[in-house]
């Protein structure tokens, strides 16, 4: 069984493994679960992607309104959910708002991306990327996390 958490309420979904979770709806609120766009999340709603979310992996990008890699790497963090997604939940954490949870995942440098699987980081990385570089980091990343 697999769990995603409502970009638009917060709720936690299961879904089994032989439906097509792009097509899944939440049962509180009737949202798509996933539209190929990153979700904008607060400290709390990133805890519980991170914790909550089974069967797929969570990419963060830790970013901030000034800072002009990141809005740079904002279109290309979006083009890389159409492909990532359902396997991979994109979450979009502002450094600015959310200081502490930055903080707490060891982010110096911006743009910075961090991959979880499981609750557990399994790679990171500092730096503006395109959309093709996102998408075969995070494929690489979680290929090497299996092994």
């Amino acid at each position: 069984m697999r769990q995603f958490i409502c970009p638009s309420c917060g709720a936690a979904n299961r879904s089994p493994p032989d439906r097509d979770p792009l097509a899944a709806k939440c049962g509180r609120c009737k949202a798509p679960l996933f539209n190929g766009q990153p979700v904008d999340v607060d400290g709390k709603a990133f805890q519980a992607h991170r914790r909550s979310t089974l069967g797929a992996a969570v990419l963060v990008d830790v970013w901030a309104p000034w800072c002009g890699p990141c809005r740079t790497m904002g279109p290309q963090f979006a083009a890389a959910a159409a492909t990532l997604e359902p396997d991979v939940r994109l979450l979009k954490l502002n450094a600015d708002q959310e200081g502490a949870v930055t903080a707490e995942l060891g982010v110096s440098g911006i743009p910075a991306l961090i991959l979880f699987r499981d609750g557990q980081v399994v790679a990171r990385q500092a730096g503006s990327m395109t959309a093709h570089q996102i998408v075969a980091w995070t494929t690489q990343a979680l290929a090497q996390a299996k092994a």
